[in-house]
């Protein structure tokens, strides 16, 4: 039985810290310098450069402005921009979400990013996106699901996603946009019945200005997503510190380099031009659903 993580801080600012370490990485590698070297030049040890390229603890603005001047760094907009996520990620780690109460289960890790991400590109192959989903349908999903059989744990699945959905509403809702493939659609997660109205769900989902969702019909034939499902999630602008997570077999994969996010964004730009427009995503939803209820 799946036990929830216990006593878990909000991740987020471990996203921010990976990207300051890695820059700060990629600025001491550029100059020709050692972990060693940067640690002797902070008085400090091995191990606090190691933990600061890594993203394992917040950076101080005078360490890193004193790496930059070993580093040879002139660009006062560099400087500029890791101090700002310097701050940035500073900040995040003193924040301590819903989640964090050790009764969530699942990954809190992602949750808490969700929670701060401004955008969420989703690609999805056999399921419904959990913050499209219906308790009925998640309730089906947990049963099949043999990790889950305490109905307690299935019950706070049910609760923990319902919060989660509530990025959806409000005053500063969450960009969402899912692609989703057509045989998602049409599995039947808790029977006709359920799943008909899980369709109608996401059918009055799709009216909200911030939800774009298209489907990948069948007919559509080979695409580019057959690697599986994954989420892009974007806590900026188009382009900064852009986030793929993708759920594997009991694990996470986390995508936070640069490059290889951008070939994720690439392929679901790729899944959105082939699929329906959200106009007839719908319909096809709505006709799909149609047909479960008679």
């Amino acid at each position: 039985m799946r036990k929830p993580e216990v006593g878990a801080r909000s991740r987020t600012s471990t996203v921010l810290g990976r990207r300051l370490g890695g820059e700060l990485q990629q600025l001491r590698l550029a100059a020709g310098k050692t972990q060693q070297q940067a640690a002797e030049f902070l008085s400090a040890t091995a191990t606090k450069v190691v933990k600061i390229e890594s993203g394992w603890v917040p950076v101080r603005d005078p360490d890193i402005r004193a790496l930059c001047q070993l580093y040879g760094v002139e660009d006062s907009d560099c400087l500029a921009g890791l101090l700002g996520l310097a701050k940035t990620d500073r900040e995040r780690r003193k924040i301590r979400g819903w989640w964090d109460d050790g009764l969530v289960p699942g990954s809190t890790s992602y949750i808490a990013m969700e929670d701060a991400a401004l955008r969420n590109r989703q690609w999805q192959v056999a399921l419904i996106p959990g913050l499209f989903q219906t308790a009925e349908y998640i309730r089906a999903m947990s049963v099949a699901d043999y990790f889950w059989e305490d109905i307690d744990q299935i019950e706070a699945i049910v609760a923990a996603r319902a919060r989660r959905q509530q990025r959806l509403h409000g005053d500063n809702p969450m960009l969402m946009h899912a692609v989703i493939w057509e045989a998602a659609l049409r599995q039947m997660m808790g029977g006709p019945a359920a799943m008909a109205r899980q369709l109608s769900h996401l059918c009055e989902l799709g009216e909200l200005p911030n939800v774009h969702i298209q489907v990948l019909p069948f007919r559509a034939g080979g695409h580019s997503g057959v690697g599986g499902p994954f989420n892009i999630l974007s806590f900026g602008e188009d382009g900064a510190i852009d986030v793929v997570h993708m759920d594997a077999s009991r694990s996470e994969i986390w995508i936070e380099d640069a490059e290889r996010s951008l070939t994720f964004v690439e392929v679901f730009s790729n899944l959105a031009r082939t699929s329906l427009s959200p106009h007839d995503s719908i319909n096809l939803i709505h006709s799909i659903g149609k047909g479960m209820s008679e």
